[in-house]
Parts: structure tokens; sequence; C-alpha cells
């Protein structure tokens, strides 16, 4: 469950993905004859938004994406083994998308030895002939581990999660069920796990789901991370509007039959269980006052079937799960109760009514918010704490604020403000902004090495930040009587492309790029390929992307570097540092510039190690030299190393294979390199 509040919850990072090509021939033929025989020739696939290139995914029926779904299942031990996997390792199909050209994307969760694999999802490319282009990983940890039998007994597991709960402010914690043993994959080392989830109350009444995941060898915490994910009808807050019901004799129900069934139901204050199906003898819901409790009713209703119909029409996505199945709304959850929450274990959306009861959280961009965590739970899967929760978080403000600007709804005007109808902080202020998220108090503008440490609603500001710069540009400018000043952290301007676009390019990130463990390096990597796949390479589309990561310090501008121009080189591929071990590499390859490299050579790695004095890093160039950038040392206990660092490089051919070296040249802290550049000023 995701909460659209502002609450500090525990955080740790998480490692990116990296994406590795291999062979596969076969399988994607197979999974293409799904939409070509049975079922799934009932309708034809047509793209899900006008756009040139052929990397539009089609909009699938239930259907035809169902049928997709068994041939792959069919075919998943012959892709276990084509992609490498042990033979202790199964895969389980989670979805597939196909592109107007036939290239499929399929995403998978994995197991080994029968045990899941938690940060084994991952998602394999392939061609309309076959080949495969590329596999992506949540983790390059290779699956092997000593022993499947734990040394720590599940009870002490079990004791420790229920002491982190507890200090977390919990109340009435218990385990909802026995830990469970998995796969640990999501660190630089598979390991056998516990995954034990807390239920109760969090501090704010919001249910709990904290589930904590423990070293079942050692008893050692290895991460953890909260489930819960907060944040005619006469509405509170949209107006008049019209919705779908559903008559039966004299009884009209809020029960929309041509969204897949959705229901919206009356809590009445209550917590658990569906409540109460909203009924009544007449078609008109609510007065637009707090004093009729439908009025809520009407506002999650409303928020519900236009989130649908955003999907629908712009992605061509069929419900959250995109299988044609509506989730449900509950609402008037608790007393006084100041938050809105997606719950992935009923599949449903729940709204407080605020403080004093008199002001329901059930406005049009909380409800597009809460059900795209939904969207983002199945489909990348982000985990919810670190860089990826902040990425997490920033999808479901980023598609809560299309979901607005779509139903195009004059009492609720589309703005890049979230929650701004809800008086959640009591002053009339909105909860975030997109243009300048610091404007709030506590999120960031810009990336920086330590933003996976902060509360997941605070380190979404960058990636709200991009997406609005993306959209709009930089500077000062009024939408929908909205004034905006957005600054960029590199000083210089950016040019929008559009809302529109900006949303293709995101969601095609969310649903054939990112995993669980996607981080902001990741991000950019993956919203560079989409954008690449739906506008081209060499477009404004594309150059765009890069000049708003850049805008908010991820990566290089569209024309090299930062300020003073020139020409970037990059690898985003991840590599574990083993812990006080060899050395290992990541390479650039720099082809096509003439002469030697230049006596200012700018070299930016993008590290992460919880101690950095532990690590060595140098840079190779394409004759052998090594040229040190950081030495060790004991008194540098800061986090991570993302400097960019100037080298002497003058002797060395510009042109050939450019190597970072990273050593871990002591005990206990652990690290990777996520990927680095160099830059030719």
């Amino acid at each position: 469950m995701r909460s659209i509040s502002s609450r500090r919850r525990t955080s740790h990072t998480t490692p990116a993905h990296r994406a590795a090509a291999v062979a596969l021939v076969g399988v994607s033929a197979l999974l293409a004859a799904a939409v070509q025989s049975g079922a799934a020739s009932a309708a034809p696939a047509t793209p899900a938004a006008a756009t040139s290139a052929a990397h539009t995914a089609l909009k699938l029926s239930p259907s035809q994406r169902a049928e997709l779904i068994r041939y792959a299942d069919a075919a998943k031990a012959d892709t276990a083994r084509a992609i490498g996997l042990g033979t202790q390792e199964k895969l389980v199909v989670r979805d597939v998308v196909k592109d107007a050209d036939g290239t499929l994307h399929t995403r998978y969760e994995r197991t080994y030895a029968g045990l899941p694999v938690l940060g084994g999802d991952l998602i394999v490319d392939t061609s309309r002939a076959g080949a495969t282009q590329q596999v992506i990983k949540a983790s390059q940890a290779a699956i092997q581990v000593a022993s499947l039998t734990p040394a720590v007994a599940a009870a002490t597991a079990e004791k420790h999660a229920l002491a982190v709960a507890k200090a977390a402010g919990s109340k009435k914690t218990g385990a909802e069920r026995a830990p469970r043993t998995v796969i640990w994959a999501a660190g630089t080392k598979a390991v056998l796990a516990y995954e034990t989830v807390i239920g109760g109350f969090q501090d704010d009444g919001t249910p709990n789901a904290l589930h904590v995941v423990s070293d079942a060898t050692t008893g050692q915490e290895l991460y953890r991370y909260q489930g819960i994910e907060t944040g005619v009808g006469n509405t509170q807050y949209s107006g008049t509007v019209t919705l779908t019901t559903t008559q039966s004799g004299s009884t009209f129900t809020l029960n929309d039959a041509a969204r897949g069934g959705h229901k919206t139901y009356n809590l009445n204050h209550g917590t658990s269980g569906t409540g109460t199906l909203f009924s009544q003898s007449n078609d008109t819901w609510g007065n637009g006052t707090t004093s009729n409790a439908a009025t809520a009713g009407a506002d999650a209703h409303y928020g519900a079937q236009e989130t649908w119909d955003f999907y629908k029409n712009s992605f061509g996505r069929s419900g959250i799960k995109n299988d044609g199945k509506a989730a449900y709304s509950r609402v008037h959850y608790g007393n006084s109760y100041v938050n809105a929450f997606w719950d992935d274990g009923c599949f449903c959306m729940t709204y407080g009514d605020g403080s004093g009861n008199n002001d329901p959280l059930t406005a049009l961009d909380v409800a597009g918010h809460e059900m795209s965590h939904g969207v983002t739970s199945n489909t990348a899967g982000l985990n919810y704490t670190g860089e990826s929760g902040g990425l997490n978080e920033a999808t479901s403000d980023i598609m809560g604020t299309g979901v607005e600007f779509y139903a195009n709804n004059s009492s609720d005007v589309g703005d890049y403000l979230i929650g701004e109808k809800i008086d959640i902080n009591g002053d009339g202020t909105p909860l975030r902004y997109m243009d300048k998220p610091s404007k709030d108090g506590a999120s960031k503008d810009s990336w920086y090495s330590g933003l996976g440490n902060l509360d997941v609603h605070y380190s979404s500001g960058p990636a709200n930040h991009f997406f609005y710069l993306l959209s709009e540009g930089s500077g000062t400018k009024v939408i929908n009587g909205v004034t905006y000043n957005s600054p960029t952290a590199d000083g210089l301007p950016v040019t929008g492309i559009g809302r529109d676009k900006a949303l293709q390019i995101w969601y095609r990130a969310l649903t054939t790029k990112f995993t669980s463990t996607t981080n902001y390096a990741a991000a950019r990597t993956g919203t560079l390929a989409a954008a690449g796949e739906l506008y081209g390479t060499s477009g404004a589309e594309y150059k765009a992307v890069q000049d708003a990561w850049a805008a908010i310090a991820v990566g290089s501008r569209s024309g090299g570097g930062g300020g003073g121009g020139g020409t970037s080189y990059e690898s985003n591929t991840q590599v574990s540092i083993p812990d006080n071990g060899p050395a290992v590499t990541s390479s650039i390859s720099v082809t096509g510039r003439s002469g030697n490299a230049p006596s200012n050579l700018q070299v930016t790695p993008n590290i992460t190690h919880t101690w950095r004095g532990d690590l060595v890093v140098d840079l190779i160039g394409p004759s052998g030299t090594s040229y040190r950038l950081k030495n060790s040392s004991g008194s540098d206990s800061a986090d991570d190393v993302t400097d960019t660092y100037t080298v002497n490089a003058s002797s060395e051919s510009a042109n050939g294979t450019w190597k970072l070296k990273v050593q871990d040249k002591a005990a206990l802290d652990t690290g990777k390199i996520n990927g680095w550049k160099i830059t030719f000023p």
C-alpha cells in the first residue's frame, strides 16, 4: 500500500539494474503465435497512442494479454535456460507488453529451489523474429546459496521484526503470518533469508504491512520496507459530474459495470472489511458537502472512473492489472484519519475523512495517485524504500497529475500541485509542488548521493521535478491560472516537450524498463531508452529527456557535460564491488574522436558504498596507464563516490577503451558501481 501523506519511513538504498543481451531464439516466435490464433485473434491490436515509432505498445484486449501470458508460461523453462539461469532457478510470468513492431517485453519473477527470490525480477525483450534484444535484471547477484537450511530460528526473525515495528511507533503489532523463507538477491550476494510481515496499525492509524528481511544464517537485518502505500454525483471537489452506476429494480448502487465492475463502499468509520456498498433509491449521489456520506463516495467513484479512462485512452491499459478487472474503493475510513492509501492485499483504495472528518482525501489527483501505486505494483514493482521508493511515489504523483489534466474538470483544473484540494496542511497549501519540490519544506529539487535515505515522499521530489521540466520546461510561466517558476541544478534552461509525450515516455519506461530496484541513474537510462523507441534518438524528445535529467543533477546535457559543453560517454552497467576483495572495472569505449585526450578530462563515478573511505578509485586510459582519482582513507566516513575528477590525460589517445577501476581495501562495508561517465570538454 502507498500513502498520499509525507510521513517519515525507514529507508535503505537499493541496487540498480543493468541490461545484458543473450540469445533466445524461438521463444518470441512462440509468444507471437499467441496473438495470431485462438482467443487472441478476437480483436485487432491497435497502438495505444499516436506516435511515429514502431515501438508503441499495442492495445491488447484482456484475452489477448492472457493468451500471451499463457504462451510465455509454457515457454518459461526454455527461457530460463536460454538466459543462463541455474538449474534450481525457475521463472514466474508476471506480464507481457507487445509493441507494434512485434517486440515483446516479458516480465518475470524468479524462484530458487522453490523459494521466492526477492530482487530476482527481470524483463526479457525479444524481437518479432525471436532474437533477444536485452535482459533487464533487478539484480546481477548470482543466485546460489550454500545451504537451504536456516541457522537462525524463524521466531528470532519475527521477534526482531516486531521490535522494529514497535520502535517506529506501530500499534497493535503482530506478524500477519509466520516468517517465510526466501532468497534475498537485491544485494551484492544472494543469501537465504526470512521475510516477516508485521500487521496492526502505524502511528497515524494507517494499516501496517512492514516487511522485514533478515539473513537466515546470521540473523542480520538486510532490508525493510512499508507495504502500505500511502496516498450524476454532487462531489466535494469536482462539482457535479456524471457517474456510471448500476440499477436493479428501484435500487441504484455505486457499481461501474462499464469499467471492470468498480464498486465504492462506505466503511462508516470502520477500519476493516469492505463496509457497505453505496446504494439508494435515486441516482443522484451526495450534496457536495460532508453532511452527506455519499458525497465522498461520489468523489471516490468519479476518481476511479477518470483514472480507468486515463490509463485506457492514454496507454491502452485496461484496469490496474491490465486484465479488464477493477479494484474497489472504500471511503470514511477510521475517525479523523488524515490520509489515503492503496493496499495490494485487498486490491483496493481507501480514503480517510481528514482532520475533524471535514476534508475527505477523495480529490481527483489523490485517487489517481493511489490507483497508480497499484499500476506500479503490477508492472515495475518498485521497492517502497530508498531511491526506488522515491521513484514509486513520483510515479503516482506523475500519473495522478495526468489524471487531473485528462479529466478536464472545471472545478478541479489540471495543475502540477499535489493534493491542493484536500488542505492536508490546514493552511490552504498543496501537499507537494512539482515545479520546485523544495517549496514544501522537505522535498528535494535535485538528486544527490544521500537522497535514498530520505522518506520516499521527499526523495520523490527530483523525479517530480524532472517530469515537470520535461513537460513544461524551466522558468516562469502560468498554466491554468497557476504561476510556476522551475529552476535547474546547472543553471541552464530546459525546453519542454509537452505533458502528453512526457507521460508516454514515463509509462513506457515503467512498464518495459524499470524493475524493483531501479534507482535514479537507471531511471534516466530507462526513460532515454523509452524516448528513443517512441520518438527516435535524434529528435527533440530524446534531447529533452537528457536535459531534464541533467537539470536535476542526473547525467549530462544533450550537448555533453554541464555549463561548459563538451561530449560525454557513459556506462550505466552495474558492477558489484567485493568487500575487501580484488579490484573490479567498468569500461567505456570512445570512438570517432581525433588526437589525444585533453588535459582536463572529467571523470564522474556513480558509486554506492556505505563507507567510501574503504575505496581506491582509478581511471585506466587506453594505453593501460593508471590515473589515481581517490585514495582510501580511514577518516573518509561518508557514503558513496559521486564527485567529478579532472585528469590530465593528454598523453592518451582519445579513442579506445577507458576503464574505471575500483577496489575495496577494508572489510565490513559493501557497494557497487552504478555507472560512470567521462567528459571531453
